[in-house]
């Protein structure tokens, strides 16, 4: 198939239906808990979501007073943190996005080329009551997609070649709600603003071990026990910071997930077309060519195949992602 093609395959049988993306009959949800409603699940993974950030937000501030103090400037650390981090921070939010989808590969695609993929996400746009996103795609075979931006109206929703080759109707439309779940959801800023923290605590982190092998602050050790006590502790926060931060970066990825597949059940009304999207990935898993560690959270699923679980995982297992599914 080439970029030319305007409509999904129709091996899957459901393709060649005239019924527009997101006719499907209506469903009756089961709460995804027992005593649990399904918007209460929503408003638990939001909360989850912005405790994680809120502490990564801490460990920021504990390194800006751990550089203040190996410098000798005490709290005016916090300022000097400031100056080092809003720049940076601009820089990310506004040209993040445009960074990943070069990184990606991702080229641009005009209605023309598909137009069924443009419905989809035009309709599914007006269902969640943002403005229609860009549409981009990836020539890799792999099965996946993402979305990215710094709010919904400066988003992108990319897919893979693979992913428009192999899924049926209800699957990419699954697949694309899930997507523009992220997008209303803000997840897209969320994400953004999560890797520009990670980002941070690396940068600052790095400046500290920098400062202590160059031996900054060597007067400070000199000034007593309790001096190099607090600059030992220091160090270790140091070394720490960066992989702390990355997994609560893992911890938010993983959250979000859950909350954008619960929001496109809502979409779509229709969870077994996600659930055989799901199915379809982990049966014809590939890992995509041009995801990077930074890239991978934004994706609908593992795009590197990393074989772990838990905090060390980006994305939760497929397996848990199908059975809260099937709650609905």
């Amino acid at each position: 198939m080439n970029e030319g093609t305007t409509m999904p395959p129709s091996n899957t049988g459901a393709l060649g239906k005239s019924s527009a993306p997101g006719e499907h009959a209506p469903r009756e949800f089961a709460p995804p808990e027992p005593g649990k409603s399904f918007f209460d699940a929503i408003e638990d993974n939001k909360r989850n979501s912005f405790l994680l950030l809120g502490g990564m937000s801490a460990l920021v501030l504990a390194l800006c007073l751990v550089l203040g103090y190996y410098w000798g400037i005490g709290y005016y650390g916090l300022f000097l943190g400031l100056f080092i981090a809003i720049p940076y921070a601009l820089i990310s939010y506004f040209f993040g996005s445009n960074v990943v989808l070069a990184l990606s590969g991702a080229k641009p695609l005009e209605k023309k080329d598909n137009p069924y993929l443009f419905n989809l996400v035009e309709g599914l746009s007006l269902a969640m009551q943002v403005p229609t996103p860009k549409v981009y795609i990836v020539n890799d075979s792999a099965l996946n997609a993402f979305a990215t931006g710094r709010d919904p109206s400066h988003s992108a929703i990319v897919v893979t070649r693979g992913l428009l080759d192999s899924m049926g109707r209800a699957e990419l439309e699954g697949v694309i709600a899930h997507e523009m779940s992220h997008i209303g959801n803000y997840d897209i800023r969320f994400m953004m603003l999560t890797i520009v923290m990670v980002g941070i605590v690396g940068f600052i982190s790095e400046i500290i071990l920098r400062t202590f092998l160059w031996g900054g602050g060597s007067r400070r050790r000199d000034n007593g026990s309790g001096s190099a006590l607090i600059m030992v502790l220091g160090l270790i926060l140091a070394v720490l910071a960066p992989i702390i931060a990355m997994f609560v970066r893992f911890a938010i990825s993983r959250e979000r997930e859950y909350l954008a597949d619960a929001t496109a059940v809502r979409l779509t009304r229709y969870p077994d077309g996600l659930k055989s999207a799901l199915n379809k990935i982990r049966n014809h898993y590939k890992p995509v060519k041009n995801a990077t560690e930074s890239t991978a959270p934004m994706y609908f699923a593992d795009p590197i195949g990393k074989k772990v679980a838990g905090m060390f995982a980006t994305h939760p297992p497929i397996e848990e992602r199908i059975k809260r599914l099937s709650s609905f």
